[in-house]
C-alpha cells in the first residue's frame, strides 16, 4: 500500500512529511491512483528519474506483464534510495527495472558516488525483499550532456563490475545502442530537448528490457 503523510508522521509512525519533498505532487498522485486502483500482484516495478516517469506507453509495452511505474521526475539516484520506504518496498514487485544516476552525475556526483548508491540500493532490497531480481539500465548517453560522456562511460563501467557480484542482478548496457557509428548520441532516440528519450527511443528499451526479464536465470 501507498502511504500519505499525516501530521504525525507517515507509514507506522515515520516522521517524515511529504511537504518536505520536492516531489510532493508526484508522490500524491502515486496515492490518488492506487485508491482507485490497488496495486497488483507480484508486479515488475519501474522505478527512477524522469527516463521512466514519462515512460507513458509501459503498460501498453509490456502487455501481459502487471507493471508498477514509480518513478518521480528530476530525482538522482541519491534520492532513489531515500524514497525506498514509501515508494519500492510496499509494492513488494517480483522485480525492479531502474534507471536513475544521470541526475547525480549532472550535479556533480563522481562516478563512484553513483556506484555507492546502486550499491546501497540493492543491498537494502535484499535485506527487506529477498533476492529479487533487478534491472539496471546503463545510464544513456544523450546529446544534452554529451559534456559528461566520461563520467558516464565510467559510472556505468563501475556498476557493471558492481553488478556481477549479485547473482539476481543484471546490468542492461544500452549505452552502445544508443550512439551513432561515430560515437556520438543517437539524435532520433530523444526529444527536441536532446535529454528524454523519443518514442524511437521508448522502442529501443522496451524491446531490450523485454528480452533482459525473459533471459533464463533471472528469476529463480
Amino acid at each position: 500500500m501507498f502511504l500519505l503523510a499525516s501530521a504525525d508522521g507517515f507509514g507506522q509512525g515515520r516522521a517524515v512529511s511529504l511537504a518536505m519533498s520536492p516531489f510532493e505532487d508526484e508522490f500524491r498522485a502515486f496515492a490518488l491512483a492506487e485508491a482507485r486502483a490497488p496495486l497488483p500482484r507480484d508486479a515488475v516495478l519501474f522505478y527512477g528519474s524522469s527516463s521512466i516517469r514519462m515512460w507513458t506507453t509501459l503498460a501498453q509495452d509490456f502487455a501481459g506483464l502487471p507493471v508498477v511505474n514509480r518513478a518521480f521526475g528530476g530525482s538522482t539516484l541519491r534520492e532513489c534510495v531515500a524514497e525506498m520506504e514509501r515508494l519500492v518496498f510496499p509494492v513488494e514487485p517480483r522485480a525492479i527495472v531502474l534507471y536513475a544516476g544521470d541526475n547525480d552525475l549532472d550535479q556533480g556526483a563522481r562516478p563512484e558516488a553513483v556506484r555507492a548508491c546502486l550499491e546501497e540500493f540493492v543491498c537494502r532490497v535484499d535485506d527487506r525483499l529477498g533476492l529479487v531480481p533487478i534491472v539496471f539500465i546503463s545510464v544513456k548517453p544523450s546529446p544534452a550532456r554529451v559534456a559528461n560522456l566520461a563520467n558516464i562511460r565510467r559510472t556505468n563501467a563501475l556498476i557493471r563490475e558492481s553488478i556481477a557480484a549479485w547473482p539476481q542482478a543484471r546490468f542492461l548496457d544500452l549505452f552502445p545502442l544508443m550512439l551513432q557509428p561515430g560515437g556520438k548520441p543517437s539524435r532520433e532516440l530523444f526529444t527536441e530537448d536532446g535529454l528524454h528519450l523519443s518514442a524511437a527511443g521508448y522502442r529501443l528499451w522496451t524491446a531490450q528490457v523485454r528480452a533482459c526479464l525473459a533471459a533464463p536465470g533471472l528469476f529463480p
